[in-house]
């Protein structure tokens, strides 16, 4: 036998020896055997092993137990079976497996130790895959998370096994990978780690984890902790929701829309879909008059009608401001354009904030996406573009887009760059004449800006004043502007030619703030008299914000500036709340004209009369624009009106083609009136 054998007698005397046990003791057979054990080793003395042989001689049952023998200092493993003759012994050594599951234990007690100091549910997975050591916060996690009988593993337990209480089939799959591969191969602690990231069913709802699993020693352990992660998880999930929606409407917002439309654009076998961009019709005026609080209320209000007209999987996203985009799935363009007309439907019934209703209309642009459209920036580009065209033809209408808008939306980007660098040194003024009615003689000139493009030729102002508008640019526009026409003015008067100059003004300048200095400086830096220029405002831009325009113009008007309502009859302004302006002329738009035309029987100028009273009674002079055949003469005439300008009597020309015509009139008489009646006589102009 390997194991180290002897036998003593009923008096505890050597009676046998084999040769391990020979070795094991160090002594011969022939010293020991009729030795008494106490004797040849005095240290058993009293020892754990002596008071075991009594026992079993006592009782007559076998014993097995470990003994530290000093004189050694080494540890043993003792079996002792009862015998008729006394009792056989065996023993062998043992100090170092020992000594080794010693220091095991040891170590898995700092381990323990360790792991129930951590504050999350934490696991020691031995290298059999058995959980050696759990925390407390693991089975804590257990009771106040999930199922008390489902999870989580108790030790003893194989980890692996416990986990598929917890985890679903493609989680667990990926546990058992990471952990496997992690307790075999090394002989060594290593270091290395696997995480996952999963989710488990809890009582309240999804509970989320980090798992991170490090191999610690050489014996092949694995410290697995869960972490909680399930507020992070929630407050990210909450950060990306806000990322993508708007605050406001809880609607997505325009990265989120931009996605959705991409993955539309993206699907395998798409079909036609759409993209219809909604803008609220001068909703800037409510949030001024009625404030941002009920201008946010009417915006959510527009969102919800919105989802509710929508075709179900369709999406509705707000871009910013009073901006709304709908991505309709799976139309063509009638059926997109149904789509719009419905959805203007929504703004049939006002809207109300409290007691307050509010009247809204939408302009909508409809883009639908062509086989070679894949960009989601490229259909929302187009569906702006036909936005503006819709709101450019005159607000609360639908228009689709077309090719011809995206050149015009082109053009749109190179007049607003242009603008911004030195197109305005490619700018000219056309002035066009303003003539007395009583007597036919030249008053003064409006002044007409155009562009001077280096490709495209002289540009007329509609085709990029509205830009400058939009981009802010009419501001710069219009102080080079009254420099330029003051200049010229003061040294027409100088020249003998006194001619009043009126220029227009945006109510851009008006929010600028910078109308009564640019004025002031370009008065003074001329040298013309203030009650030479004339400020001419459309009754539209004065009703914008009336409030301003009135303190702006009461201040130039009190230096001695003249002010004119242009294009009246254009517009929807409260005549109170024009006339209670400081204006001194109203310059009746060619509109008006025309329809006196169409709708008086008899006394054509019955029309023209009725609005030349008020202004009269009013201390103001009416200027009749649009005067292109002698008719229209003879009927403002008839009407009382105090001037007039138009192509009958004069086109717009460039300053030095307008001294020249002026002096040409003079020699004829000076009155142009007549002149043009006759016809012929008065000297071209264009």
């Amino acid at each position: 036998m390997p194991d180290a054998v002897y036998r003593l007698d009923p008096d505890g005397r050597f009676a046998y020896l084999n040769p391990a046990a020979e070795r094991m003791l160090g002594r011969r057979a022939e010293e020991l055997l009729g030795r008494s054990a106490r004797d040849a080793f005095p240290a058993l003395r009293g020892s754990l092993a002596e008071e075991q042989y009594q026992q079993v001689l006592g009782d007559g049952r076998p014993r097995e137990f470990h003994f530290f023998y000093e004189p050694l200092a080494r540890w043993f493993e003792v079996r002792i079976f009862p015998d008729p003759a006394g009792a056989a012994v065996l023993f062998r050594d043992i100090d170092g497996r020992r000594r080794s599951d010693e220091e095991r234990d040891a170590q898995l007690r700092g381990l323990s130790a360790v792991l129930e100091a951590l504050p999350s549910p934490t696991v020691l997975v031995g290298p059999d895959g058995r959980i050696l050591s759990a925390n407390g916060a693991w089975t804590r996690s257990g009771e106040d998370l999930l199922p008390a009988v489902s999870w989580p593993g108790r030790p003893g337990e194989d980890y692996l096994t416990a986990m598929t209480r917890g985890l679903g089939p493609r989680a667990h799959a990926e546990l058992t990978a990471g952990v496997r591969s992690l307790l075999g191969g090394a002989t060594s602690s290593d270091g290395r780690t696997f995480s996952l990231d999963y989710s488990a069913d809890g009582p309240t709802g999804p509970v989320f984890f980090h798992l991170q699993a490090t191999r610690v020693d050489r014996e092949g352990r694995v410290v697995i902790t869960h972490t909680d992660v399930t507020e992070q998880v929630r407050a990210r999930d909450d950060l990306v929701w806000k990322v993508r929606h708007d605050d406001l409407t809880g609607l997505p917002n325009r990265a989120r829309l931009l996605e959705l439309t991409g993955e539309a654009l993206a699907a395998p076998g798409r079909t036609a879909g759409a993209l219809l961009m909604i803008d609220l019709d001068g909703f800037k005026t409510i949030n001024d008059s009625l404030g941002h609080q009920i201008g946010d209320e009417l915006l959510r209000q527009v969102a919800g009608r919105l989802s509710e007209e929508i075709r179900p999987g369709d999406t509705v996203a707000r871009l910013g401001g009073d901006q709304f985009v709908v991505l309709a799935h799976g139309c063509d363009a009638s059926e997109a354009a149904a789509l719009a007309f419905r959805l203007q439907t929504v703004f049939v019934q006002p809207f109300t904030s409290g007691e307050i209703s509010v009247p809204l209309s939408a302009s909508i642009g409809v883009a639908v996406a062509r086989p070679d459209v894949v960009d989601a920036h490229h259909l929302l580009s187009d569906a702006d573009a036909a936005m503006f065209a819709a709101k450019s033809s005159g607000r609360d209408r639908v228009h689709l887009f077309s090719p011809s808008l995206r050149e015009a939306a082109r053009w749109r980007l190179e007049v607003a760059t242009r603008l911004r660098g030195d197109a305005i040194d490619q700018l000219v003024v056309h002035y066009q004449p303003v003539v007395r009615l009583d007597d036919g003689r030249i008053e003064g000139v409006e002044a007409l800006v155009r562009w001077q493009h280096p490709e495209r030729g002289l540009l007329a102002p509609d085709t990029f004043l509205s830009v400058a508008e939009e981009t802010g640019q009419i501001i710069p526009i219009t102080r080079w502007l009254l420099r330029e026409t003051t200049r010229r003015a003061a040294e027409w008067a100088a020249d003998g030619m006194p001619l009043r100059m009126s220029v227009n003004v945006s109510a851009r300048h008006f929010s600028a703030e910078t109308l009564v200095r640019d004025v002031r400086v370009a008065l003074q830096q001329s040298g013309l008299p203030a009650d030479q220029l004339v400020l001419e405002l459309t009754e539209t831009s004065v009703a914008e914000d009336p409030t301003r325009a009135e303190d702006q113009l009461s201040v130039l008007r009190r230096f001695g500036v003249r002010v004119a309502i242009d294009d009246f009859g254009t517009g929807w302004s409260s005549l109170a709340q024009l006339f209670s302006l400081p204006i001194g002329t109203l310059k009746i738009d060619r509109s008006l004209l025309a329809a006196a035309e169409r709708v008086s029987v008899g006394d054509t100028g019955a029309v023209l009369a009725a609005i030349v009273g008020l202004t009269r009674t009013l201390g103001i002079r009416s200027v009749a624009e649009g005067i292109e055949t002698p008719e229209h003469l003879r009927m403002v005439r008839a009407a009382g009106c105090d001037l007039a300008q138009g192509w009958l009597l004069g086109h717009p020309m460039p300053a030095d083609r307008l001294r020249e015509w002026v002096r040409e009139v003079q020699r004829q008489g000076g009155d142009l009136c007549t002149l043009a009646v006759s016809g012929g006589a008065v000297p071209a102009s264009r």
